[in-house]
């Protein structure tokens, strides 16, 4: 639990949306919002994402379907979906949080976001990391 800790101190400290830690290190950080993150973050890290623990200020759906497919061990989220929190479970991976919502909305924050649209129904991380990463390169 180390590497949250160290991750989650420094997602609030530095005042960023993403922070990777493993093996008492920063692997990983940027404050792109939304899901690009986690999606460059993969790009990045690839195999070495293996056993690492995430801070995220968000973690929806589609964000806890990310963690899982970079095999985090752990995740933590200022707020998170009760969806994420799902996701989290079926995939064995421990996780903190300081706010639960019922859902992740879109920036205007009148409806659901468009990414946990993408992956509703979806359980494979596989699938969903090929299908956001996808919607990613076609929508910028």
């Amino acid at each position: 639990m180390k590497d949250l800790e160290l991750a989650k101190h420094r997602l609030k400290q530095k005042n960023l949306d993403l922070v990777i830690a493993k093996n008492g290190k920063i692997v990983f950080q940027n404050g792109f919002k939304g899901i690009r993150g986690l999606l460059n973050a993969r790009e990045k890290l690839g195999k070495e994402s293996i056993g690492s623990s995430i801070a995220d200020r968000i973690v929806g759906r589609a964000a806890a379907l990310l963690c899982a497919y970079s095999k985090a061990t752990s995740v933590f989220a200022i707020t998170i979906s009760g969806e994420a929190i799902k996701v989290l479970e079926d995939n064995k991976i421990f996780h903190r949080f300081e706010n639960r919502v019922p859902n992740i909305l879109n920036y205007e924050g009148n409806d659901i976001c468009p990414f946990e649209k993408l992956v509703m129904g979806l359980t494979k991380p596989e699938e969903a990391y090929e299908k956001l990463k996808s919607f990613v390169e076609t929508h910028g």
